[in-house]
């Protein structure tokens, strides 16, 4: 059986999907530098893609969405956060002047 072949199943109705590659946890956390902690943090708070048990020990993700996530992750957002108890970076920098 060809890649192009294995890439496609057959649905009930005749109609064929393409199968979506998927990534371990492990790969997601080599490709991001960040913990796995964190990594369980943005994706308890929708700000990563969600991954999926495929076995009771086994977390996977979709490519798609993790490159997808990557291409907006640096868009600037005016509102976002420099962490805890921090003032927005407006605020910092007037108060130095």
């Amino acid at each position: 059986m060809s890649a192009k072949a294995r890439q496609q199943a057959a649905h009930d109705d005749g109609e064929k999907i393409e199968l979506q590659q998927m990534i371990t946890q492990e790969e997601v956390l080599e490709r991001i530098p960040i913990s796995r902690k964190s990594l369980d943090r943005a994706e308890k708070k929708g700000h990563f893609p969600k991954g999926r048990y495929v076995t009771p020990n086994r977390k996977m993700y979709f490519l798609a969405e993790v490159v997808q996530w990557q291409a907006t992750v640096n868009e600037y957002n005016p509102n976002r956060g420099r962490g805890r108890n921090r003032q927005p970076r407006e605020r910092a920098e007037n108060a130095r002047t």
